[in-house]
C-alpha cells in the first residue's frame, strides 16, 4: 500500500494500516521532508511502485482532490475492522472509514471521502465525493451532502436534510434545516454565518 500525504490525518491512517498487518512500501509528500514513524517521505512520481494502491491521508478536501486528480496509481479503500458497515453499502474509491464508525443500510458514500472516528451515517444517506465527517459527527437518516463538504466533530444532521457542496458545518452544530452550496453554517440550531 502507499500513501500521500505525511501530516496528522496520514500518521492515523498509517497506523491503522500497520496494525492490519498491510505493508506501506512509501509515503508520497511533495512539500514535506521528514518522516512518518521513521519511514522516509519521498516527492510523488507515478512510477514509484507502480502496481501498488495508494490512499490519499490529506484531511483538506480540496488538497485531498487535487492530489486525487494528479495521481495515476490506482486508489484503494481502507475500512477498519472495528466499523459497522452495512452490506448494502456502497463506497467509492479512495474513501477512509476510521475505527468505530458506522455505516447504516443503502447508505452512498463517494470518492475520496473520509469518514473519521466513531462517525455515524445512518440508512439512505448520500455523501459526494470529497467529504470528510469527522469525528463523532452524526448523519441521521436520508441526509444529502454535497461534494467537498466539511461535517464538524459532533455535529448532527437531522433527517431528510440536504447539505450543499463545499459547506462547512460547525463542530458540536445541530442542523435542522437544509443548507445551500458554498457557505458556513453554526450553531444550535446551525444558522448561515458566511456565504
Amino acid at each position: 500500500m502507499l500513501i500521500y500525504g505525511a501530516g496528522g490525518h496520514s500518521k492515523v491512517i498509517f497506523r491503522m494500516l500497520i496494525d492490519a498487518g498491510i505493508t506501506v512500501e512509501a509515503i508520497f509528500d511533495d512539500q514535506m521532508d521528514t518522516a512518518l514513524f521513521e519511514q522516509a517521505t519521498v516527492t510523488y512520481h507515478p512510477q514509484i511502485f507502480a502496481g501498488q494502491e495508494l490512499i490519499v491521508a490529506v484531511g483538506d478536501n480540496s488538497a485531498r482532490r487535487l492530489i486525487a486528480e494528479k495521481v495515476s496509481h490506482k486508489f484503494s479503500n481502507f475500512i477498519h475492522e472495528s466499523a459497522f458497515i452495512d452490506s448494502t453499502v456502497m463506497i467509492g474509491e479512495g474513501s477512509v472509514v476510521f475505527q468505530q464508525a458506522v455505516i447504516q443500510a443503502d447508505a452512498r458514500i463517494g470518492k475520496h471521502v473520509i469518514i473519521n472516528t466513531a462517525a455515524i451515517v445512518e440508512h439512505e444517506c448520500e455523501l459526494g465525493d470529497f467529504v470528510h465527517v469527522a469525528p463523532r459527527a452524526t448523519l441521521c437518516g436520508n441526509v444529502k451532502v454535497g461534494e467537498n463538504t466539511l461535517l464538524g466533530a459532533c455535529c448532527i444532521i437531522l433527517p431528510n436534510i440536504s447539505i450543499g457542496k463545499n459547506c462547512m458545518i460547525g463542530a458540536g452544530s445541530i442542523v435542522t434545516k437544509s443548507v445551500p452550496d458554498n457557505v458556513t453554517a453554526a450553531g444550535n440550531p446551525a444558522r448561515i454565518l458566511t456565504y
